[in-house]
């Protein structure tokens, strides 16, 4: 059968592909603590303004994917994700010609914001259709390439910088993004039903190949109100998942440790995050997908506390290690229950409305923080009103059902 691998279920394939697209896509946004330094000393820029090219780019990616999510269930997630990674690339070369801040902006924000939004939630919800009973696991390891570009990008993109200034790491990171951009693009398949399969691996017999998948449509979803239940939660859990991608690395420096302690203490994240992705999924699969995704929720907000109260590189190391293991599980795992809660018919077109919810928390959380910062100097406050809105998020999935009859 063409496309097959032999010995081995294509649904894994499609996992390697979505792991791609997220270690591109991710990987190019979270290098951004790299040059957050160079890009404000560059332009004489002040830390919320900084900021906000990051969370620019990051509420234009979470509000994309209700367009792209819909595109991808219509025509498939190959030419979807394929768009979008080629944004990724063809902005951060852009990024390298600026003259300005402003113009980083929109080289950067665009490129990156439209670049992942077209092709994050294509290839997350592509994964769900591949798989039932192994659903959290096979989330898990497609977003641990969101862990590991994390871990990987700001060393390497501070290496870059050194090697080749800021310019020239953006064009560098660039070119990489379009050539793994479009391997990843190559191995995806749109479901198991257009291959003759069933999720899991099973092989599906002749009628239910054309049978459309279970679930609701996007309409009911949308008039659900666990459905509002659940993007409240998320919507309170990230605006405070982001600040610290954006803000360890120049609170690190106020405690006296180096730049490059402070990019490694964002890499740090990512090796958590890693972790989280590979190893909670799975282990939600058994104790139940919405009492993990609530768990991870709670104890972000309890990582976030402890940040608070952090001291030198070794205790800021435990909170990034810690912080980046739920943060991974939360992002394994808001997919798959998502998927759990109202089906796969309109999977991708779900999560990209979903997944709106992020990008407010994103756009507000290290925006905010940074304003608060330039303000008064601290960023107690912020970390603070970061760690309850993580806890109330998690009591509120606590009271989600695990499942609905549709």
């Amino acid at each position: 059968m063409p496309g097959v691998v032999p010995g081995i279920f294509y649904g894994w394939v499609v996992v390697a592909a979505a792991f791609l697209v997220m270690f591109t896509g991710f990987g190019a946004a979270y290098s951004f603590p790299a040059f957050f330094e160079p890009l404000s000393r560059e332009f004489g820029a002040s830390r919320a303004t900084v900021s906000l090219v990051f969370s620019a780019a990051g509420f234009l990616y979470f509000t994309l994917g209700a367009i792209s999510g819909r595109l991808a269930d219509r025509i498939g997630p190959r030419p979807v994700v394929g768009f979008g990674l080629a944004c990724v690339g063809l902005g951060m070369i852009a990024a390298s010609f600026a003259e300005s801040l402003t113009a980083i902006v929109i080289f950067y924000g665009i490129g990156i914001g439209i670049g992942v939004g077209f092709s994050y939630v294509p290839a997350i919800g592509t994964v769900q259709r591949w798989f039932m009973a192994k659903r959290g696991q096979a989330s898990g390891w497609a977003v641990a390439g969101i862990g590991i570009g994390t871990m990987a990008a700001p060393p390497v993109a501070a290496l870059a910088i050194e090697q080749l200034g800021w310019r020239g790491a953006y064009v560098a990171f660039g070119i990489a993004a379009l050539v793994l951009g479009a391997l990843a693009t190559m191995m995806m398949r749109a479901s198991p039903a257009s291959m003759g399969l069933q999720p899991d691996g099973a092989v599906a017999p002749a009628a239910a190949a054309s049978a459309p998948p279970a679930g609701l449509e996007l309409g009911a979803v949308l008039r659900h109100p666990v459905f509002w239940l659940l993007y409240a939660a998320c919507a309170l859990n990230c605006i405070g998942t982001f600040v610290p991608f954006v803000h360890l690395a120049p609170y690190a420096g106020d405690m006296g440790l180096s730049r490059s302690e402070g990019v490694w203490l964002v890499g740090l994240i990512g090796v958590g995050s890693t972790l989280g992705r590979f190893v909670l999924g799975g282990i939600a699969d058994r104790i139940g997908r919405g009492r993990g995704l609530g768990l991870m929720m709670l104890l972000s907000g309890v990582a976030l506390a402890y940040w608070s109260v952090a001291q030198g590189f070794a205790a800021l190391a435990i909170f990034a290690l810690a912080f980046g293991l739920f943060y991974g599980g939360f992002v394994a795992l808001v997919p798959a229950f998502t998927a759990d809660l109202f089906g796969l018919r309109a999977m991708s077109a779900v999560l990209g409305v979903l997944y709106t919810s992020v990008a407010f928390g994103t756009l507000l959380g290290p925006t905010l923080a940074g304003w608060v910062f330039d303000t008064t100097g601290s960023y107690a406050w912020p970390i603070l009103i970061c760690a309850l809105g993580c806890v109330a998020a998690g009591l509120l999935i606590f009271r989600l059902p695990h499942h609905l009859s549709l």
